[in-house]
């Protein structure tokens, strides 16, 4: 990964660093998940309905992040394809994290410290400040690598090892 040196707000590119890390991380979860027939709980959510579905939902989420993020900020838009079709998303799933975090690397680089402060309604209706909503696609993957560690422990704990 690149250092992202030129980054005006040395907390945005701290975060760009590890959402990549975390995305990353939550990809090779994923996979691990997939290659141990993990079983999703039951739920109505559709984003649940398999480990395809929740892996397009995390990354159409990071991909919603940014773009909302240039959006308030009056960035350019940052050019990331949507996510894959449920159909095809194991197919390319590598090639498009690939492509998505390429994609969040620039964006924010130019962008000073009290830009991140300004609060917007997310799509969701919540209030939050640029640097909250930052935070939170952060954590996003983490949180979702979390249950699938969880997961694997009950339904393949060898896969952890």
């Amino acid at each position: 990964m690149a250092e992202l040196d030129h980054y005006k707000f040395r907390g945005a590119r701290a975060c760009v660093i590890m959402h990549e890390q975390f995305m990353q991380d939550f990809l090779d979860l994923w996979w691990a998940a997939k290659s141990a027939e993990i079983t999703l709980p039951k739920t109505s959510d559709e984003d649940y309905q398999s480990l395809d579905h929740l892996l397009i939902h995390v990354l159409r989420a990071a991909r919603g992040y940014m773009t909302w993020m240039c959006e308030k900020l009056g960035l350019p838009d940052p050019q990331i394809n949507m996510p894959p079709m449920v159909e095809e998303v194991e197919e390319v799933c590598d090639e498009y994290l690939d492509h998505l975090l390429e994609k969040w690397r620039e964006p924010l680089s130019g962008v000073a410290e009290e830009a991140f402060n300004a609060v917007h309604k997310a799509r969701w209706g919540t209030d939050m400040a640029v640097e909250s909503m930052l935070e939170h696609a952060v954590m996003h993957p983490l949180r979702h690598a979390f249950q699938l560690e969880e997961l694997l422990s009950e339904q393949a704990p060898d896969y952890l090892e």
